[in-house]
C-alpha cells in the first residue's frame, strides 16, 4: 500500500517542480512606431537637449565620457518605458557603469519602476542595455509630492565609472521611448457628495411672508447714533486727561513779561 502513495508523491513533486523552473515568457521589448523618422542628434545640456517623440527611434553616434540629452512630452494617463542600447569599443582597459536618467520640468529626477538603470558591465562586452519605467503621469498632484505631471520630460544618457584611458572612445547609441495608456485615470464623475448632509432644512410649502417694512419715524429715537461702549468711554476720558494737562503744563511754563 505505500508504494502507490510514494509514487503518487514522487509524481506530484516533479511536476510542482517542473511547473516552478519552466521559463516565462518574457516582456515583449518596445518596438518603434511604423514609420517613425529615427534621430541622428543628441544634446549636450538640457538646453539643447534634441526633441523626439514616443515610439520614434534615435541612433547617434557619441564619444565615451559625453552627456547625450533628449526631451519627450508626456500627458496625464501614460507610462513611458525608456530603452537604450551602447555599442562598446573592443579596445578597453576596463569596466565601466553607464546610467540613463529622466526628469521632469522642473529638472526632478524621476524614479524608475523598472529596468536596469545603472548597469555594469566589463571590459570583454560588446555592449551595454539600459532601461527606466516612470510612473504613470498625473493629471495634478499636490505640490510638496514629486509625482509626475504633463509636460516636457528630459531623458539622460552618460557613463559615470570608467577607466580614465577609455574616454573619448567612440560608441554607438540607440534609444527608444515608448508610452502606453490612454486618458487619466484621475478624472471622474462625482456621483455622490462626499459629507452627506445630516441635518437637512424643512421643505416650505408655501410662499414666506415678507417682512413689514421699517418706518421713518424712529430717525428722532436716537438709533444712529453709535451706541456707547468702552471705547467711546476711554476716549472721553482719555481727552479730558489731555485738557488738564495741557492747562497744567501751561501754568508751569508760563513765564511774567519783562516790562
Amino acid at each position: 500500500m505505500r508504494t502507490p502513495i510514494i509514487r503518487t508523491g514522487a509524481a506530484l513533486a516533479a511536476a510542482g517542480l517542473a511547473l516552478l523552473v519552466a521559463p516565462r515568457p518574457a516582456t515583449a521589448a518596445p518596438t518603434p512606431s511604423p514609420g517613425a523618422t529615427p534621430v541622428t542628434r543628441a544634446g549636450t545640456s538640457f538646453l539643447t537637449a534634441t526633441v523626439i517623440a514616443a515610439g520614434q527611434p534615435v541612433r547617434v553616434s557619441a564619444s565615451t565620457g559625453d552627456f547625450l540629452y533628449w526631451s519627450f512630452p508626456a500627458t496625464a494617463g501614460q507610462r513611458h518605458e525608456v530603452t537604450a542600447t551602447v555599442s562598446l569599443p573592443k579596445a578597453r582597459t576596463g569596466a565601466s557603469t553607464w546610467t540613463v536618467e529622466v526628469f521632469d520640468g522642473l529638472r526632478r529626477r524621476q524614479a524608475c519602476t523598472a529596468g536596469a538603470q545603472t548597469p555594469t558591465v566589463t571590459a570583454s562586452a560588446g555592449s551595454v542595455a539600459l532601461g527606466c519605467t516612470l510612473r504613470q503621469v498625473r493629471s495634478w498632484a499636490e505640490p510638496w509630492s514629486a509625482d509626475p505631471l504633463p509636460g516636457t520630460y528630459f531623458v539622460r544618457l552618460s557613463v559615470t565609472e570608467l577607466p580614465e584611458p577609455d574616454l573619448g572612445q567612440p560608441v554607438d547609441v540607440e534609444l527608444l521611448v515608448s508610452a502606453e495608456g490612454e486618458g487619466s485615470r484621475d478624472d471622474g464623475e462625482l456621483r455622490a457628495p462626499l459629507v452627506p448632509n445630516t441635518r437637512a432644512g424643512t421643505v416650505l410649502t408655501g410662499e414666506p411672508a415678507a417682512a413689514p417694512a421699517e418706518s421713518d419715524d424712529d430717525w428722532f429715537d436716537g438709533d444712529w447714533l453709535p451706541t456707547l461702549g468702552s471705547r467711546w468711554a476711554w476716549s472721553t476720558v482719555g481727552g479730558a486727561l489731555a485738557a488738564v494737562a495741557g492747562v497744567v503744563g501751561f501754568a508751569l511754563t508760563r513765564r511774567p513779561r519783562r516790562r
